[in-house]
């Protein structure tokens, strides 16, 4: 007798974005910047953008707090975080946003098959962060002080 290990089937993009339903997300594509799909995601009033790469696995470009049909983005300042929508639309964030927000966060990256990282896990990142208060600081060009 023979056995055969069986060959894993890799889910596509459109079938790991179709099996979000099940866990309570809303999907609606979304037109791409660049090559690739785009679909944006929903739950609760948390949303993100979610990509196809050039191999068909997902990965997430943005998450955030869904405030007057855009995503607002987490900013740490450094003594608070916030919201911040690309038109410029600003939020305090909350002990209870930042909890749903990173449930909601695990609960996609677990629904899309991804990978979900230790330092990610134990609680809400950010990517912006804006700790210095000195304005225009990281403007380019760069000056330094004894260069006149």
């Amino acid at each position: 007798m023979f056995f055969r290990n069986q060959v894993a089937k890799i889910a596509s993009f459109d079938e790991r974005i179709s099996g979000l339903q099940a866990l309570g997300f809303t999907s609606q594509s979304e037109p791409g910047g660049g090559s690739g799909v785009q679909s944006r995601v929903q739950r609760k009033g948390y949303g993100a953008v979610v990509k196809s790469n050039a191999d068909g696995t997902p990965s997430i470009v943005h998450t955030g707090l869904v405030m007057v049909g855009e995503i607002g983005a987490l900013v740490n300042l450094g003594y608070q975080m916030i919201f911040r929508t690309p038109s410029g639309k600003e939020l305090a964030a909350q002990a209870g946003h930042l909890k749903a927000l990173h449930a909601f966060d695990e609960d996609l990256r677990e629904g899309l098959g991804m990978t979900s990282l230790y330092n990610v896990a134990l609680g809400t990142t950010t990517e912006k962060h804006l700790y210095d208060r000195v304005a225009d600081r990281d403007a380019a060009p760069h000056h330094r002080p004894w260069e006149r």
